[in-house]
């Protein structure tokens, strides 16, 4: 910030300070014009405000000041940045969710509850310390269960020699080796991913999970990660997972008869529940793009993943690596969504079509001078025709602020049939 002793104004220098004001006012100018409603640091706002500011304690009623004095007074409000009200049914997949976690957290520790009583004349009796298996026999501990906390996965996790384990307690008061290179892990873990996708975004990446497992075996592992291990092996007993619980949220089962070998308690009834919620529950064939990217908000905000999917281009959906990349995706707007900004406007007037291959007769020239029958074998020579539409979006979080600058989302079109999204990934 520039002051008096930096920028001396008098009747002789007026007119040069005046010029030299409006060379950082104009810099201002242009930064609020490309922030486009969004806020930010605006690096000639100081320099330009200080400098009219003298200006105008010096020579106040000068109309060369005061216009100046305008338009900075019209950049400040500017660069404040721009806003909308936040209206009740922008929130309502707030409300919703809310909803929804407060009854699986109900119905999962519900089921939690049950099981520990099912399984209770089966639990060992002290979990901790921990059975000395160099004085146990295998034959009393198989077919033993546990209930163990706090499990910290990954933090935990190690390769061994006889597989892939967690490690849970301490070498003082003995350990478990929890065996996560099978589907009796990797169901119920992947149920737990599938709830905070479908559920619950609010979920984080959990690493303490509450565990009900089996003893199945013992072995000699060095619960160590990494290639080079330097401490004494460990004799412990391996736990076979049977189910995990994330206390207030969610419950997985191991489940061999289901198709990814486990389940969460109530999945089955997730989509029937949502569906009364849904404001959007389909992409119509005759589409305008503006509405297809409302349509893809919608299906995000809601936790609609089948019309999340249908919004996106086949080709960038057709193979597994696509389709986790996806999901992947579709996680980061989840978090986005709760973290970042509560809703996005189109702004319709600024969509652009373009023709990117094929035969295209914007103008309408040509269509004067030449009969459809002409226009149509010209575009049978050019083959498909593909049209781009960029659509742009204004995001704002909770209080209506505009977070940043507006984005551009590209759509795809062949042949004059559906809009698809081509550039899913990017943020609203």
């Amino acid at each position: 910030m520039v002051d008096k002793t930096t920028f001396s104004v008098n009747q002789t220098n007026l007119t040069m300070r005046i010029q030299q004001a409006e060379v950082y006012l104009k810099e201002f100018e242009k930064e609020v014009e490309r922030a486009a409603g969004g806020t930010g640091n605006f690096r000639s706002k100081e320099d330009a405000l200080s400098r009219i500011m003298i200006l105008n304690e010096f020579a106040p009623q000068d109309p060369r000041v005061q216009n100046l004095f305008e338009r900075a007074r019209k950049c400040i409000m500017g660069a404040s940045g721009n806003f909308i009200d936040i209206t009740p049914d922008m929130l309502q997949y707030l409300a919703n969710e809310e909803n929804l976690r407060n009854m699986y957290a109900r119905k999962s520790e519900e089921a939690w509850a049950q099981l520990a009583a099912e399984y209770s004349d089966k639990l060992l009796e002290k979990v901790f310390p921990a059975p000395d298996v160099t004085e146990v026999r295998l034959s009393d501990l198989t077919d033993k269960y546990v209930i163990l906390d706090e499990v910290r996965y990954p933090a935990n996790q190690f390769m061994g020699v006889t597989g892939e384990y967690v490690y849970m307690g301490k070498r003082s008061s003995g350990m478990y080796f929890i065996k996560i290179d099978t589907r009796k892990w990797l169901g119920p873990y992947e149920a737990v991913k599938r709830y905070r996708r479908l559920v619950d975004s609010t979920m984080m990446e959990v690493d303490k999970w509450t565990l009900l497992g089996r003893i199945s075996d013992i072995t000699m592992e060095i619960p160590e990660a990494g290639e080079t291990k330097i401490g004494a092996p460990v004799y412990a007993p391996v736990v076979e997972p049977v189910a995990l619980y994330v206390p207030g949220h969610v419950l997985g089962l191991y489940d061999a008869e289901k198709e990814n070998s486990g389940r969460f308690v109530g999945e089955e009834e997730v989509a029937a529940i949502k569906e009364g919620w849904y404001t959007e529950k389909s992409v119509p064939e005759d589409v305008t793009p503006e509405h297809l990217v409302e349509i893809f908000r919608q299906a995000i905000k809601e936790k609609n993943y089948d019309l999340y999917a249908d919004c996106i281009q086949p080709e960038r959906r057709q193979n597994p690596i696509q389709q986790d990349l996806m999901l992947y995706y579709w996680d980061l707007h989840q978090e986005r969504f709760h973290g970042e900004y509560v809703h996005a406007n189109v702004v319709p007037d600024a969509t652009e079509i373009t023709v990117v291959k094929g035969y295209n007769d914007n103008t309408g020239l040509e269509s004067y001078f030449l009969s459809s029958a002409e226009q149509q074998s010209i575009a049978a020579r050019y083959g498909d025709k593909v049209e781009y539409a960029s659509v742009q979006t204004v995001s704002f979080d909770k209080n209506g602020k505009q977070l940043g600058s507006p984005v551009r989302r590209n759509l795809i079109r062949t042949n004059g049939g559906r809009w698809y999204i081509r550039d899913y990934e990017i943020r609203f």
